[in-house]
This record gives C-alpha cells, structure tokens and sequence, in this order.
C-alpha cells in the first residue's frame, strides 16, 4: 500500500467519524474501529512458488449504543468516501431500529475520554519482485514449505467521545519448515519489520545443521521425568496458553483461572520468573477496543508473585476492580518473559543428559484449576547425552503443571538472550505481534506418552 493510499485512508477514517459525530442522536455513543492490510502473500511447497498474490482489505466495525443497550455492524471500507458513507449511514439507521429490540446489557461501557495516538511504523520489506528469489535462493537444494506474508497493517479507532487512534505497521512473517524424506522437520519461523539477509541466512543455516542431526536414528523415549531445555518457540507455545483461561480477571472472578491458586497467594513460581506486557516494543497498538489506553509496560508476574491481571472495563465495573486497558478478551498482546543468564554455549552443557525441544503442539488444560498442560514434541526434538546431541527422538506427550516448571524447585535457569516469537495467523486477517521470550531449562518435566 502506497504512501498516498495510506493518506486516503486516514483522510476517510477520520471523516467518518466527524460525519457520525453530526448525524448522532442525542442519548447515543458510537465507536468505529477499522482493521485494514495491504499484504503479499507467497506460499511455497518444495522450495517452488505454490501460490502468490497481493490482498488489499478494510472493514469497519461500527458499534451503536444508547439506552444501555449496544449493537453493530460490520462492513468493508473502500477508501471511496461517497461509496462509504452510503454503507456507513445505511448501517448507523439499522443499528437505531435494533436497539429498542434488544436486552438491556448491565455491564456496558460507553465511550468516555479523549485519549489520542498516531503511530507509523516504516519498514523496509522486501517488494513483491524479489520476493521469491530472496527467499529461495538458499533453500532450492531442500524440501522448503512455508508461507511469506509481508505489508503494511493498520488499527484504527475513534468513537463519540473524541477518542481517536492510528497505528500502521510495515512487517513481515515467514512461517516455514525444512523436510526430509522420513518426514522429519525443522521449524522456524522469521519475522520483523526490515527484512535482513543475513539474519535470515543464519536462520537457515542453523536449520540446515539440525536437519542433519534429524537424518540420525530416532530414539524412542520411556515416559517418566526428564531434564530438559526449551527452546524460545517453545517457551512461546506454552506462554500462549495463560490466554486461555489463566491471566484474565474475569476468569479469575468466575473460578475459570490457572492463575488463581497463584492470585491467592496459595503458591508462586520461581523468583526467576518475570512476565510483562510491553507495548515499547511497538508490535501492537496500546489502544483497546475501547480506545483505551494501556501503560507502555504492564508487570504481571514479578519473581514469580502475580502482581496484575488483565483487566477490562467491562469486566472492571461487573467485579469493581480498576480496569488496566486490557482488550476485550483480557488476553495478552505484547508479551515479554524477562531473560536470565544462561549462555547459548552453555545450553547443552547445562542439560548434560535429556530432552532439547525446538517446538510443542496441540497444547490445551489438561487440569485447568490446577494449571496442568498437556500438548506433544514436534519438529526437531533431539535426546542429549553428556551435553552433546545423539539422535532425533519419537514425538512425546506430556502433561505438567506450570506451577512445576515455572516453579522455583524446577526452573533451572532461563537464557541470557530472547527471541522473537511472532503470530503467523492470517484467519479473517493478518495477525500483529507475538511474543519476547529466552530458552529455559527445567528439571524433571513429565512426559506421560
């Protein structure tokens, strides 16, 4: 998406809202949030090109309350301000004969404030013409499978209030693994906002040096309780889980939480341990869907004692809690795990003998309450004796506690370097951010299958 284009958009957004702001009736709120991409996609399937295209996408979501009572719509956005405001008027009159239909919503939160930001974030991708040679070129000798999504990304938000927002990001992701014939793997993925060759080159390369360690003998494993290193793809997998049930307060108000023996004090994890929301890193907007702002960095586990939760306004004023600028979901956006001080050169020597896994999969509660996760070893998994690797291992099930391997008796050590972990999701749209984690080492995890 040009410069220019960037500028229609912004030119029509905020046209849209000063048009609405007139056409408003007295007792009403609005908001009006836009989700827009213009982004390259290239798939690729044994390092040749499988499909490529350019997608361009805008929608909006214009949500009406009045009378305690809310309702929206959802229609795309054209840049075309005489075809937009057609939709967008034909929407807001829907919206007004809905409401007096619906039920009365006790724990609404209207529009209050007048928070504003504008963030553009220019990068340096690669253009749609070189592409597939950047990319391919240090892979044509491999099975090369993945996907390059690359462009710029834009939120936006503004309501009824005066509260008005802008974020726009140039990035790109490249989700992709290396096969063999045995069907073995090597997983990696690549992300940023300036794409770097020789960033990208080391990536293969380290990748190219695992899969000649896969082409070993598998190992297969007995279940039991093994020392093992976590690599940062890792350690991402099982952070996304707290978004499921755990770091929400209103999860933590209805008994849902994996947090809650740890919000009651009843247990800790290990001082070690230190988790924040960090919109500094500027991967995601701070804006909210409610156009609220959050702090550049929230503290939510501090040496392993829980000291926020992710709180939003609804959820706020149903418990009477203070409301932290959390999204509507209470999940998190810009995740951070502090790193510690164990050395790259010292990973292997400090597992000495069990498990070095690159990547987890199917990850899901297997005891909620008691923040008990199950899931299973995928791609490039490998079994370590006396600090150097000996085979490729079976794919392991496993079922433990984070109060186990985030606990003090168990985490081991975290590295002294972190990665970038970023969302490759592209359902409905591309997703933003990821998260900031290091490796970490932990004794006795449990592997059960």
């Amino acid at each position: 998406m040009k410069v220019e284009e960037l500028s229609i958009l912004e030119s029509n957004f905020n046209q849209l809202i000063e048009t609405l702001l007139i056409k408003k009736a007295e007792g009403e709120s609005f908001a009006v949030r836009l989700n827009s991409e213009g982004s390259q996609f290239t798939r690729f399937n044994h390092a040749k090109v499988r499909q490529t295209g350019f997608v361009a996408d805008a929608s909006i979501v214009l949500t009406l309350m009045a009378d305690k009572r809310r309702s929206f719509r959802h229609f795309p956005f054209s840049g075309n301000w005489e075809i937009d405001w057609q939709i967008a008027y034909s929407a807001l009159q829907e919206l007004r004969d809905e409401l007096p239909l619906l039920p009365i919503d006790p724990y609404l939160v209207l529009p209050s404030g007048t928070n504003t930001s504008r963030e553009v974030n220019l990068g340096k991708l690669l253009t749609p013409e070189i592409v597939v040679t950047n990319i391919l070129e240090s892979v044509a000798d491999l099975d090369f499978t993945g996907l390059y999504a690359g462009g710029v990304i834009i939120r936006a938000y503004g309501d009824s209030s005066g509260q008005k927002h802008w974020f726009a990001t140039d990035s790109f992701t490249l989700d992709y693994s290396l096969f063999m014939e045995s069907g073995q793997a090597v997983k990696g993925t690549f992300a940023g906002s300036n794409w770097d060759e020789s960033a990208y080159l080391a990536k293969i390369n380290d990748g190219k040096k695992q899969l000649a360690m896969l082409s070993r003998p598998v190992q297969e494993l007995p279940r039991g309780k093994y020392k093992t290193y976590f690599a940062p793809a890792a350690v991402a997998d099982l952070l996304a889980m707290l978004s499921w049930g755990a770091i929400s307060e209103a999860d933590i108000q209805q008994g849902n939480s994996a947090l809650a023996v740890l919000s009651r004090q009843e247990k800790q994890l290990s001082p070690k341990f230190n988790l924040q929301e960090n919109f500094q890193l500027g991967l995601v907007p701070r804006f909210n869907e409610l156009g609220e702002m959050a702090a550049p960095e929230l503290p939510l586990i501090e040496k392993g004692v829980l000291s926020n939760t992710l709180v939003n306004s609804r959820t706020a004023k149903e418990y009477n809690k203070l409301a932290n600028g959390a999204n509507g979901s209470e999940t998190l956006r810009s995740p951070e795990i502090s790193p510690g001080n164990l050395a790259f050169d010292d990973i292997l020597p400090s597992l000495n003998t069990g498990l070095y896994v690159s990547n987890l999969h199917y990850l899901n509660w297997s005891d909620r309450p008691s923040g008990r996760i199950t899931g299973m070893t995928r791609y490039a998994c490998f079994w370590v004796e006396n600090g150097e690797i000996v085979a490729p291992i079976e794919n392991l099930r496993f079922d433990e506690s984070l109060y186990r391997f985030w606990g003090a008796e168990n985490l081991v050590h975290l590295t002294d370097f972190q990665e970038f972990i970023p969302e490759v999701g592209t359902y409905e749209s591309r997703q933003l951010g990821g998260s900031l984690v290091p490796g970490m080492l932990v004794n006795d995890f449990t592997y059960t299958l």
